[in-house]
This record gives C-alpha cells, structure tokens and sequence, in this order.
C-alpha cells in the first residue's frame, strides 16, 4: 500500500489549497477515504471522508464549510480542497483509507498558514 500526498506548501491566512493523494497498492474503490491533520505537538484530527462511490462526503462539523473532499476512481486519487485558510490549519495533512479513525501510513504534506 502506497499513499502519497501533495499540495501543501507555504500559504498567507485567507488563501486556498488543493491537496492531493495519489494511491496504489489496494483496490482504490473499495474503500471510503479520509484526510486527517496533525498539528504541531496536536493529535491527529479527522478532516473529511468520502464514501467509495464519491457521492458522499463527510465532515466533522468544524470542518463544514472550509474543507471539501472528492476523488477520481479511475485515477486512484482523492482530493482536499480548503479555502480561508488561517493559522491553526497549519499541520501535517495525510490522506488514509478505511475508517475515519486509521492511522497515517504515509509522509504526509506540510500545509504552512502565516499572517
């Protein structure tokens, strides 16, 4: 299993980003995927799911209205989108696969907000 993310970089409060996860090794369409973030000296915190099909996104209330998740069954990727960006979004972003609440197994993409 190979999860590969990318897309983050260096951003001023109020910006966007897409971030990316490319994906091998499994069957792609099998499986809900999930973004999830660390912050520095934070948990890990859920950030959005999307069910196998792409018809149903989720997130946790904290995250409604800033964040989207989509995906590309045939391209094995999935998507995070994330606008008015502030401060405490800065964090390691990583995209896993399975239930919400699976642990990273990848580097991950450094998402850097200043002001």
């Amino acid at each position: 299993v190979q999860l590969v993310e990318s897309g983050g970089g260096l951003v001023r409060a109020g910006g966007s980003l897409r971030l990316s996860c490319t994906a091998s090794g499994f069957r792609f369409s099998d499986y809900s995927m999930n973004w999830v973030r660390q912050a520095p000296g934070q948990g890990l915190e859920w950030v959005s799911t999307i069910s196998r099909d792409g018809v149903r996104p989720y997130y946790p209330e904290s995250m409604k209205g800033r964040f989207t998740i989509s995906r590309d069954n045939a391209k094995n990727m999935v998507y995070s989108g994330v606008n008015d960006l502030t401060e405490e979004d800065t964090a390691v972003y990583y995209c896993t696969y399975g239930p919400a609440e699976s642990r990273p197994r990848s580097q991950g993409t450094q998402v850097t907000v200043f002001s």
